[in-house]
């Protein structure tokens, strides 16, 4: 499989391209993908902004219909499926299943609340009139990442296409084949120059996000690439929507339902796709005198669901991580945490289709570490968890905030009112209760950091309104002029 850009309607070669090497076995060449060059990228941000006046004039709920349209009919062609996720980049193939159907469910989410979040208002009184009108940012630059491949790029695409926006995408370069397939069908179900994709290293994505044709940047990844982003948004004077990954913290109260349940629902919140996903639970603190019952219920729970293989096969739970540099930072992290005095428990059983070379790393907790360790002070990004006892539920929310991140967090307890009341005390923009990652996304709850964990939301009406911006039309009843630039003049001065 190669793929080219796909800029203004059509598929735009180029003489260099990307392989994307499996991480089963880290050696097959699934496919590859054209490296745009700069003036590739200008050509779509070109053609992005050429179509943008017309695309933003069509009614909101036309405008849905027609990327609701595109949607199902590309998520219906054969190839849209999650073997391929599963091949380059090792999220099992249940799994990546979803991520097609998410983008369905979230274009019909984002249709239903469109028109209000394009509406414009008209206050008329004493005042006079005042028009406020909701207009679209313009043309959009989205820097998407690849442990949720097309959901991520869904959660870009379809808030900014549906408020009036055009789009050129960038999918990351370690797993860009699903993402580029998908979005260039749906790019060509539209009108020419609406979303353009173009794929590349760290030159095409600075020759998107350092142009001027650009009115909002929208990234999610990591802290490195994040500030290379921000410099060059600086630069131009253009906003930016970042999400960038937490080190989520997940407090169990004393009465949090101890029990299998529990565990279960604690490894799949800890471990889904590898625990590369940045609302994962990457830290858990325990009432003390429940410590050893829970790491006990853990492995138990762990051994039930946790099955590493081949990710394209029935029954894998969990499979590879995204390349041979995520494992071996992971396991010098593990070795730094032994070193550090923890000990290591290995979780769940090895498939016999783990094979050699594959960019594998065994799901394990690590007890015994202090707050200032490592593998609890950074997020780890991996399935590596440490298990932390706490004496108090003040000191805990204390321990759960005392990191530079705050994206999401979870709080457990069967006195739900409680939860709550410690939730509120949490510094994160999203909190889970009884429930973390995915087990607990709803599509009309907005998720974003605070801290480095980044700014601006996605989901909800919030997610929609990052890519819409006011301009009020005023008419005074009553204009002022020579004295009335006396304070006295002034409502309210």
């Amino acid at each position: 499989m190669h793929l080219d850009s796909f800029i203004n309607g059509r598929r735009v070669a180029s003489p260099a391209s990307i392989d994307v090497i499996s991480p089963i076995d880290g050696h097959t060449i699934v496919g590859s993908v054209a490296t745009a060059s700069a003036g590739q990228v200008r050509d779509a941000l070109s053609a992005a902004r050429t179509v943008g006046t017309f695309w933003s004039q069509i009614p909101a709920a036309d405008r849905a219909r027609q990327l609701i349209d595109a949607i199902e009919d590309s998520a219906a062609i054969p190839d849209h499926s999650g073997q391929l996720i599963a091949s380059e980049m090792g999220k099992p193939a249940q799994d990546a299943d979803g991520e097609f159907q998410f983008a369905r469910r979230l274009a019909a989410f984002c249709a239903a609340n469109i028109e209000g979040i394009c509406a414009d208002r008209v206050i008329d009184d004493d005042e006079g009139t005042l028009l406020r009108i909701v207009e679209p940012m313009g043309v959009v630059a989205a820097i998407t990442p690849w442990n949720a491949p097309v959901i991520l790029a869904a959660l870009k695409v379809i808030p900014a296409l549906m408020t009036g926006n055009t789009m050129v995408l960038k999918p990351s370069p370690l797993a860009p084949l699903a993402v580029t397939a998908f979005y260039s069908a749906i790019a060509a179900r539209l009108p020419d120059g609406v979303l353009n994709i173009v794929n590349g290293e760290g030159e095409t994505g600075s020759a998107l996000v350092e142009s001027s044709d650009v009115d909002l940047i929208s990234f999610t990844g990591g802290p490195t690439a994040a500030r290379a982003i921000g410099a060059a948004a600086s630069r131009t004077i253009r906003p930016t929507v970042m999400e960038l990954g937490g080190n989520d913290a997940a407090i169990l109260l004393d009465d949090a339902g101890w029990g299998p349940e529990l565990a279960e629902r604690v490894v799949f919140g800890a471990m889904l796709t590898s625990g590369q996903v940045c609302m994962a639970i990457k830290r858990v603190y325990v009432p003390r005198e429940r410590h050893d019952e829970f790491v006990a219920d853990l492995v138990a729970a762990a051994g039930r669901v946790l099955r590493i293989g081949d990710p394209r096969l029935e029954g894998v739970t969990m499979g590879p991580v995204i390349s041979a540099d995520a494992r071996t930072r992971l396991e010098a992290l593990r070795q730094r945490s032994v070193d550090a005095g923890g000990t290591v428990t290995e979780l769940g059983s090895l498939d016999e289709s783990v094979t050699p070379g594959g960019h594998w790393v065994r799901p394990a907790i690590v007890t015994g570490l202090s707050d200032a360790d490592e593998l609890v002070r950074e997020e780890q990004f991996g399935p590596i968890l440490p298990i932390l006892a706490y004496d108090t539920v003040d000191e805990a929310i204390e321990r759960a905030n005392g990191v530079e991140h705050g994206l999401a967090s979870s709080v457990w307890s069967v006195d739900i009112p409680r939860a709550q009341t410690v939730a509120r005390r949490l510094r994160a923009g999203f909190t889970f209760i009884n429930c973390a990652n995915r087990a607990g996304v709803s599509l009309r709850a907005p998720m974003g950091g605070r801290g480095v964990s980044g700014h601006g939301r996605e989901f909800g009406d919030l997610g929609l309104s990052e890519y819409v911006q006011s301009h009020s039309i005023n008419y005074p009843a009553t204009a002022r002029v020579g004295s009335a630039m006396a304070a006295n003049r002034y409502p309210g001065a």
